[in-house]
């Protein structure tokens, strides 16, 4: 189901808990509500549709990703100076961002998986996890 998305510096004001199978529908109206608005919008944390959990879908060239408790295992040495903007914040910010990173999650089958991201995949990613952690980005 498409949710609206939420506007607010508050909705990340709290740490994002883990997710559970039981969040799974949370994880499908994630992706719808991402998959709605992909014509302005790469990523999405829970968070933006009002359900403080560890969820996030992207947008991955063609194809969209969900990515349940991600924990990031391995990182570039190297950043770069990004500039993001947020459907649910005004404005762009900038920020610093790994080249690569290894991400360990769960799908939205609840299977774990382990996949590496490089360039702008990897950009999105880093910021609907620090939307987790009460970043704003």
């Amino acid at each position: 189901m498409v949710r609206e998305i939420l506007m607010g510096e508050e909705l990340f004001s709290e740490k994002a808990e883990e997710a559970k199978r039981g969040d799974l529908k949370t994880a499908k109206d994630l992706l719808d509500t991402l998959k709605a608005n992909s014509d302005r919008c790469v990523g999405m944390a829970a968070n933006m549709i009002g359900v403080n959990k560890r969820i996030a879908a992207i947008s991955a060239g063609k194809s969209f990703l969900v990515l349940i408790n991600p924990v990031i295992t391995a990182h570039s040495a190297g950043c770069y100076t990004a500039e993001e903007g947020c459907l649910s914040l005004s404005g762009k910010r900038k920020t610093e961002r790994y080249e690569w990173i290894t991400v360990r999650y769960h799908d939205v089958n609840f299977r774990s998986r382990e996949q590496r991201f490089t360039g702008f995949t990897a950009q999105i990613i880093q910021h609907e996890m620090d939307h987790f952690d009460g970043k704003i980005i």
